[in-house]
Order: structure tokens, then C-alpha cells, then sequence
């Protein structure tokens, strides 16, 4: 997210001694990136690096990218606690521009910026791919706002699973859909935009 007050807010955030978010990975990346082949990939927004220690457990080469420098050294530490290699880099993705064709898995999760924004971090997304890589995208749905629980409040960073289709178009959509995530305390699931496409081969 843009701007030195959103930074900063995400720093004073990730500042707290706990984690922010779990330690565990996202459940939804598990059941999808488990059977393939370990080589690079790229986490754009990772955070304090849950989903990039996981594959880096696996054998996954990851490079994990976010805005907040207090994220980034919070994973950092993280890895070097369970021995992890992955390359971290501190960056505003509105300006960072990825290795084209370099990776073979790219992640965007819970990335929630306006359109506009983010049409342009997925194209890049969608262009780090290698022939036959897989962009694999989770996010708070547009109707997780109505329907569902926690998440965002402003309708400008939520999308739905077509939005997403219609920005990576030169990707073949394996699976696009809403699926339901339960949160603890609360009366009904959370409800959020999966996508799964992949590079064709040359």
C-alpha cells in the first residue's frame, strides 16, 4: 500500500512482539502448490514470510517481497531461526519490478489495493512467470463485505474472482472461485477470491 502513512501504519502493526498473522501457511496455498515441483518462486506481499518459509521448506527457491521493513525483518529473523535461504526484499510493489520469466510459482496473497494499482502489480505478477509456472492469488472477495466477516471495509481493494481473471489475461485459468475460510470467534466464514493460473509453455 502507497504513501508513508500506510507504511507506517503496517510498520507500528508488525511492531507488536506476536506475530500479526499465524505462523502457519495459508491453508489454501497447502492444498494447491503441494504437489508441485519445487524450483523459484515469488511472494509478493509476504509479510512475516509464513507462506515463504513453508516453501522454502519444501525445496522452493523464494525470493518474498513486502512493503514494510518491520515485516521483512520479522521474517528474516524467522528463517534464520529455522535455517531458511530466502531472499528478502523491501519494496513498494507499485515500483517493484520483478525478474521477468524467472519463476515457476508466483504468489499474491492478500494483496488489497484499488484497481488501478492493482492491475499493475499483477501484470508484473503474471509476467515474472516462467513457461508453465503457476500465479496463484488469494484475497478478501467483494462479497466478504456483505456475506462475510473481517477483512477490508472499503469496496475499492476488494474484487471478485473475474476481476482477477480479466487482469492476468494472458494466463490459462485453471480455477477461479470463491471459497470460504472460518474465523475464530465468529458466526459465519470469511469469504475470498481464489485464483490458480499458469503460464502456457512456449
Amino acid at each position: 500500500m502507497r504513501g508513508p502513512v500506510q507504511r507506517e501504519d503496517w510498520d507500528r502493526r508488525y511492531a507488536e512482539p506476536n506475530l500479526l498473522w499465524s505462523a502457519t501457511p495459508n491453508r489454501f496455498l497447502v492444498r494447491e502448490a503441494i504437489g508441485l515441483a519445487p524450483a523459484r518462486a515469488l511472494d509478493l506481499a509476504c509479510g512475516e514470510g509464513r507462506n515463504a518459509l513453508w516453501l522454502a521448506d519444501l525445496g522452493w527457491h523464494v525470493t518474498a517481497v513486502d512493503y514494510s521493513s518491520v515485516a521483512i525483518e520479522k521474517a528474516r529473523k524467522r528463517a534464520a531461526a529455522e535455517a531458511a535461504a530466502i531472499a528478502f526484499v523491501c519494496a513498494d510493489l507499485l515500483e517493484y519490478e520483478p525478474e521477468r520469466g524467472a519463476y515457476e510459482l508466483v504468489l499474491v496473497l492478500y494483496l488489497q489495493l484499488p484497481a488501478a494499482e492493482r492491475r499493475l502489480v499483477l501484470s508484473r505478477a503474471a509476467g515474472a512467470l516462467a513457461p508453465g509456472g503457476t500465479f496463484f492469488l488469494v484475497g478478501h472477495d467483494l462479497t466478504n463485505l456483505r456475506d462475510g466477516v473481517g477483512g477490508p471495509s472499503d469496496p475499492e481493494v476488494l474484487y471478485t474472482p473475474d476481476d482477477i481473471v480479466a487482469e492476468v489475461p494472458g494466463l490459462v485459468v485453471v480455477k477461479a472461485e470463491r471459497v470460504l475460510r472460518d474465523v475464530a470467534d465468529a458466526d459465519r466464514p470469511a469469504i475470498d477470491a481464489l485464483v490458480r493460473a499458469r503460464r502456457p509453455e512456449r
